[in-house]
């Protein structure tokens, strides 16, 4: 099939080189004539495992091409995907004025026949409007189909490669076979509804992970007054099928660019129809409060901040993403620059990303995680990159002033701090400290 792809984000660049991995020919539009240049290198504006290749491969073999040219892409193209962003606006809502603009774009453009298919997050019945919009430009036949993503950053190759499911909604049961065998390369786990229980169900599945990461959250905040590991609570939990494993992981909380802005998104979508979500209210609350227990944790550990120096491992809001949207990191370096502490801060691919928004005497920028760990007071890890999990603690004594590590993340065993000399802060879980600890062994 000819298909075009609206936008070249996570969403839409994946998506545009996974269907041309199925043989599909693909033309990926983007306004921005820079980024157009990079692509058509070979070379990939965001950081994700393996895309480089998969585009290196597509491009050689002529089944993937990038251009600016949006008339130009829906003349070729049978199926035009929708996946243009949708940030937040002040009150939360979604901001659909790319999908506004595209979808006017695409109506200017029709020249036959077409299948209109919104891969971008938006609230109930944006789809509908997206059918006014296309009517309102073109006399041309079309259909619309709403096909939400499911991928993760740092896995969004194989995410969209092999799903779990994937959702299409039609309000043309006609499209149903057509759409399904595109799909039934990636999983047979079809599921075929209409288009706004399609919509909804985008929004309803962020909600419900970010609900289970805000629960275990809070358990891990009894768990240390109560002297329980929630490490172990979450394990015994994850073992009843009802529940499953997934998303019980305590730390700093959710970020990116998905699970905050949906949640603010689906809380503005039901006060639009006078119906108060609470739950998912205090959701995003709790998920809020939880990034700063770091903060907590550090003045438990050094009594002030004022004057600290503090390692920071890990910029970006997940591992194999240089993704810094709503990271944790963000909210924790602003409010230990307000307490007066000097700041070494590193992440394996972040950097970039985070000293576009930082520019303040008070930090450092260092080379590895050990260069942000010397004469530091204390380490915190807000991001489990593997380079961080796989660090022999047993060195950290030879650089540090004082020996304080925050795991953020949960990221290392009781076996892996015994004999470090550290004292150790995890979250949910009983904390070591100098009562614990065995003579220092290198």
């Amino acid at each position: 099939m000819e298909i075009a792809v609206i936008g070249t984000g996570y969403v839409g660049l994946v998506s545009g080189v996974c269907f041309a991995e199925q043989g599909h020919r693909v033309i990926c539009v983007d306004l921005d004539e820079s980024k157009v240049a990079m692509l058509r290198r070979g070379k990939s504006p965001i950081y994700e495992p393996g895309i480089e290749s998969f585009l290196t491969r597509n491009l050689e073999e002529g089944r993937l091409a990038f251009t600016s040219n949006l008339s130009w892409a829906v003349h070729r193209s049978r199926l035009i995907i929708l996946a243009v962003g949708t940030p937040s606006l002040p009150n939360g809502e979604a901001d659909l004025q790319y999908i506004q603009q595209a979808a006017k774009a695409i109506g200017r453009a029709m020249n036959g026949y077409k299948i209109i298919m919104t891969k971008s997050t938006v609230p109930v019945g944006t789809n509908e409007k997206i059918r006014r919009i296309v009517n309102g430009e073109s006399d041309e036949p079309f259909d619309i189909a709403s096909v939400p993503e499911f991928l993760r950053e740092g896995s969004a190759l194989q995410d969209t490669l092999h799903p779990d499911r994937i959702v299409i909604g039609l309000d043309n049961p006609e499209l149903a076979k057509e759409l399904t065998e595109l799909h039934r390369p990636f999983t047979p786990n079809i599921f075929v509804t209409d288009i706004r229980s399609a919509e909804m169900i985008k929004y309803a599945s962020n909600a419900f992970l970010a609900t289970k990461i805000s629960f275990i959250n809070e358990i891990s905040n009894i768990c240390e007054k109560v002297d329980a590991d929630v490490t172990e609570v979450a394990l015994g939990m994850g073992m009843d099928p009802r529940i499953g494993p997934s998303f019980l992981n305590a730390g700093i909380g959710y970020g990116g660019s998905c699970f905050p802005k949906d949640t603010k998104a689906l809380v503005q979508l039901a006060g639009n129809v006078n119906y108060e979500f609470h739950l998912l209210k205090s959701v995003i609350e709790v998920n809020q409060g939880q990034r700063l227990k770091v903060v907590a944790k550090l003045e438990e550990a050094l009594g002030s901040i004022r004057g600290s120096v503090i390692g920071i491992w890990g910029l970006s809001f997940k591992p194999n993403t240089d993704d810094i949207r709503d990271a944790p990191s963000l909210d924790i370096i602003e409010a230990l620059i307000r307490a007066g502490a000097r700041l070494k801060l590193y992440d394996p691919v972040a950097m970039p990303k985070m000293q576009e928004h930082f520019d303040h005497p008070a930090i450092e920028w260092c080379g590895s995680a050990m260069e942000a760990a010397a004469a530091a007071d204390a380490v915190c890890l807000l991001t489990d990159w593997p380079e961080f999990k796989a660090i022999n603690l047993k060195h950290m004594y030879l650089v540090m002033n004082k020996l304080n590590l925050i795991d953020g993340r949960n990221a290392y065993t009781e076996e892996q701090i015994r004999g470090t000399g550290l004292n150790y802060y995890p979250v949910g879980r009983p904390r070591l400290g100098r009562n614990f600890r065995s003579e220092v062994r290198v």
